[in-house]
C-alpha cells in the first residue's frame, strides 16, 4: 500500500466511513425525483448544519468531545488539523452537492454525484489494499479502481440520446475525474473537485456534440 492521508485511519474504519459515505447515494436518488429548487433548500439547510457543526468542533470543548467520541475514529489526518480547521469529507459532500444542484443540468448532477459516492468509495477500498504501483500521486490501482466504477456508474445513470457519441462523453469526463482524484490531496478535497470536474467537463462535451440540445429540459421538475 502506498502511503497517503487514507492510512492515517485503519482500513476496517476506512471501510465503515465508505459504508457510510455509499449512504449519500440517497442525494442524486432523491434529487431524481424532486424539484430543483426543493432540493437547494434542502441541501442549503443540511449543508448549513453540518457546516456549523464541523467548525464549532474547533472552538467548543463540548461540541468537540461529543463529536470525537461519535466520529474521531473515522477522521483522516488532515480532518482534525486544529491549525488549518479544516471540513471533515462529510461536510463536502453536502456542500458539492449544493453547488451542482446549482450550477449544473439536473441530468449531470446525477451523474456527478454518483460517481463521486460510488467512484470515490472503489478507489479508497482498492487503493488502500492493493495499491502498490504509484501512479501521480495515488496508486495505479485505486485509480484504475475509481475509471472503471465511473464508467459502470455512466452506463445506468440518466441519459438524453442514448447514442454512442453521449456515452463517450461520460467515459471523458470519468478519465477526468479519476485524474483529479488522484492529484487533488493536499490542494482541493476531492469530494468537491471530482463531481465538479465530470460536470464541467461532460457539460463542454455536450454543448461541444450537442449544441441544439437544452440540457435543462431532461428531466426538468
Amino acid at each position: 500500500m502506498l502511503p497517503n492521508d487514507n492510512s492515517s485511519i485503519h482500513y476496517r474504519d476506512e471501510v465503515l466511513r465508505k459504508m457510510i459515505h455509499l449512504c449519500s447515494l440517497s442525494i442524486p436518488i432523491v434529487y431524481y425525483y424532486i424539484p430543483r429548487m426543493p432540493a437547494i433548500l434542502i441541501l442549503a439547510s443540511m449543508a448549513l448544519f453540518a457546516l456549523v457543526v464541523d467548525l464549532s468542533r474547533y472552538f467548543f470543548p463540548s461540541v468537540s468531545k461529543v463529536f470525537y467520541s461519535l466520529f474521531g475514529f473515522m477522521l483522516r489526518k488532515h480532518e482534525v488539523d486544529a491549525k488549518k480547521k479544516n471540513l471533515n469529507g462529510a461536510t463536502y459532500v453536502l456542500l458539492s452537492a449544493l453547488i451542482c444542484v446549482v450550477i449544473f443540468p439536473k441530468i449531470l448532477v446525477i451523474t456527478a454525484i454518483s460517481v463521486l459516492i460510488i467512484s470515490d468509495t472503489s478507489a479508497a477500498l482498492i487503493g488502500r489494499k492493493f495499491g502498490t504501483h504509484k501512479f501521480l500521486a495515488k496508486s495505479r490501482e485505486g485509480t484504475l479502481a475509481f475509471f472503471v466504477s465511473a464508467v459502470i456508474v455512466i452506463a445506468v445513470t440518466p441519459k438524453i440520446t442514448h447514442e454512442p457519441k453521449e456515452y463517450l462523453i461520460g467515459v471523458v469526463g470519468a478519465g477526468v475525474a479519476a485524474i483529479v482524484e488522484n492529484i487533488s490531496f493536499g490542494w482541493a478535497d476531492d469530494n468537491l473537485s471530482i463531481p465538479l470536474s465530470i460536470g464541467f467537463t461532460m457539460w463542454g462535451l455536450y454543448l461541444l456534440l450537442y449544441p441544439q440540445v437544452d440540457l435543462f429540459a431532461p428531466l426538468a421538475r
